[in-house]
């Protein structure tokens, strides 16, 4: 596979709790650079990255962001005030304790009360597969699928681990009406994001395949 047609599905990711805005600056010029699907920042630079970037560059950010303990009320708000700033994406978390709890119904209404405060825009939703046994995530396939969102997501990168290749995998296997994949956290090579993509991945959460690409253009001219 092409490194260009790898980086087009690269959400360019940089959610670091001391992340400035120099740095942010600096990964919208490198995605812009590389043709990334987006960049994914903290919600506090989406309006100026968005004002930085116009139309060159998706802005993607994370809701719920990295525990998914927050009311369904605080992510609503959350993301209307990300979408008014510009945000082109949304990344959720969702509430684990109610998936642990069984609590479907409420996970899937918090879903589409998301949804419809994106406005339109893209829907991405967090599990956090490193904190799940397989049936909650073949559950959480199911939910997404039911829901009005547009993909399921592996990981924040946040917690114990990230993306792994089973898990894919079994999303690939389990999800249905459409609903895409993007695999996150850990994403370290150009083989690791061809597997993750060959496995049914559309989209991949990481910063790492742009440093490559970054060497790579130093040695070829990229």
């Amino acid at each position: 596979m092409e490194l260009k047609n790898i980086l087009a599905k690269c959400d360019h990711t940089l959610l670091l709790q001391g992340s400035t805005w120099d740095e942010i600056k600096a990964i919208c010029d490198d995605g812009i650079r590389f043709g990334c699907a987006s960049v994914c920042i903290p919600a506090s630079f989406v309006k100026r990255a968005k004002e930085y970037v116009g139309d060159r560059l998706a802005i993607c950010t994370v809701i719920g962001f990295p525990n998914g303990y927050s009311t369904t009320a605080v992510k609503v708000f959350e993301t209307a005030d990300a979408v008014a700033n510009g945000a082109d994406e949304i990344d959720m978390v969702i509430n684990i304790g109610d998936l642990k709890d069984k609590r479907y119904d409420l996970i899937l209404e918090e879903i589409n009360a998301i949804k419809a405060a994106c406005d339109g825009r893209i829907l991405k939703v967090i599990i956090e597969t490193c904190l799940l046994t397989d049936a909650e995530k073949v559950k959480m396939c199911e939910i997404v699928s039911a829901s009005n969102a547009d993909f399921i997501k592996t990981s924040t990168g946040f917690s114990t681990a990230g993306a792994t290749k089973a898990d894919v995998e079994l999303f690939a296997h389990h999800i249905t009406n459409g609903k895409r994949i993007k695999a996150a956290g850990g994403i370290a090579s150009l083989a690791d994001a061809e597997d993750f993509i060959n496995l049914g991945a559309d989209r991949l959460g990481t910063s790492r395949i742009v440093k490559i690409a970054k060497a790579e253009s130093n040695i070829s001219g990229y």
